[in-house]
């Protein structure tokens, strides 16, 4: 993946080879190509190849706009990023090759905005599966929360674990007997558990790689999704294209979104006026009430608390 090498028309209308652009490179990314980083028990991440920096953002806008001048890259960028003109950043592109298991690639799959090869356990054996610490079964939150529960009690998800690993074990004899036994590979895999590790080459454009990990590093995604957005994210991203990354922290993943109506609710309680802010909550539909006088669930009410929690503000109805 690499940018083509300018050329130009003579005067003379003859054809005359230019001078070779220079290619936009990341020299820390180019230390990591190849290099295996984990996740999970047995997965990983690895760049293979890679075009563009944060060079290649800026120079892409100014192509768009028809300017040259001279501007800090920085203030460039995070202007880009703050006015969500997305286009530049799609000049950038990068390969992983990934090793996950398959419930988690249902997820990561998708993100359809990519180019995906994956394994194919119709053609070759089938890898390994995940295992669960006994420390590590979560347990399901209530209808009224969000993101990661409390843990089951360890020997509770020792029980667990050595049932997971029976069942693994099991399945894994089915399938080995079938294809001793010469079934067709994409016959005998029909009953390997999702747990089972799946590999693929992932090519995808910075823009919708960062909209992937926006949704992905969140805290209300699957705890092992985020865990490989999070290395691709904090050890990748990072690397490859670190004034982008810095602008996508502070205005995606660091900010705090405001509805319109949100925005008035927060503005009545800037002004000193609770009464308000809760009368536009009840307008809305935020804000409702039992025979008893106890206000409903919720959803969005709750999410606009925890970005007023954020901003410092208690809401009037709590």
């Amino acid at each position: 993946m690499h940018d083509a090498a300018a050329g130009k028309q003579s005067n003379s209308g003859v054809s005359a080879a230019a001078k070779p652009m220079e290619r936009c490179t990341s020299p820390a990314l180019d230390e990591m190509l190849g290099l295996k980083l984990p996740v999970l028990d047995d997965g990983f991440v690895r760049v293979i190849d890679y075009m563009g920096n944060d060079s290649s953002i800026v120079q892409s806008a100014k192509v768009s706009s028809g300017k040259d001048k001279k501007h800090d890259d920085r203030v460039f960028i995070r202007n880009l990023m703050r006015h969500l003109h997305t286009t530049p950043f799609e000049m950038c592109e990068i390969k992983l090759h990934v090793r996950t298991p398959m419930d988690v690639w249902r997820q990561w799959i998708r993100h359809r905005m990519a180019n995906v090869n994956e394994h194919s356990t119709g053609s070759s054996i089938a890898n390994s599966a995940q295992a669960t610490p006994a420390g590590e079964w979560r347990v399901a939150p209530s209808k009224s929360e969000h993101g990661d529960g409390a843990f089951l009690p360890l020997e509770q998800g020792r029980l667990l674990s050595a049932g997971e690993e029976q069942l693994q074990k099991t399945s894994r004899q089915v399938y080995e007997q079938r294809i001793a036994a010469g079934v067709e590979r994409e016959q005998a895999r029909k009953d390997l558990p999702l747990s089972t590790y799946t590999e693929a080459y992932w090519k995808i454009d910075l823009h919708n790689l960062l909209h992937f990990l926006h949704l992905r590093m969140d805290e209300h995604a699957q705890k092992e999704i985020r865990a490989y957005a999070h290395v691709i994210g904090e050890e990748i991203v990072a690397k490859w294209v670190p004034l982008a990354w810095e602008a996508f922290l502070d205005y995606r993943r660091n900010a705090v979104h405001l509805s319109g109506t949100e925005a008035q609710i927060l503005g009545a309680f800037i002004a000193n006026s609770p009464e308000r802010a809760r009368a536009i909550a009840e307008a809305a539909g935020l804000l409702t009430f039992d025979g008893s006088g106890k206000a409903h669930a919720n959803r969005e009410r709750s999410e606009l608390e925890s970005k007023l929690a954020a901003l410092g503000v208690t809401p009037a109805w709590k």
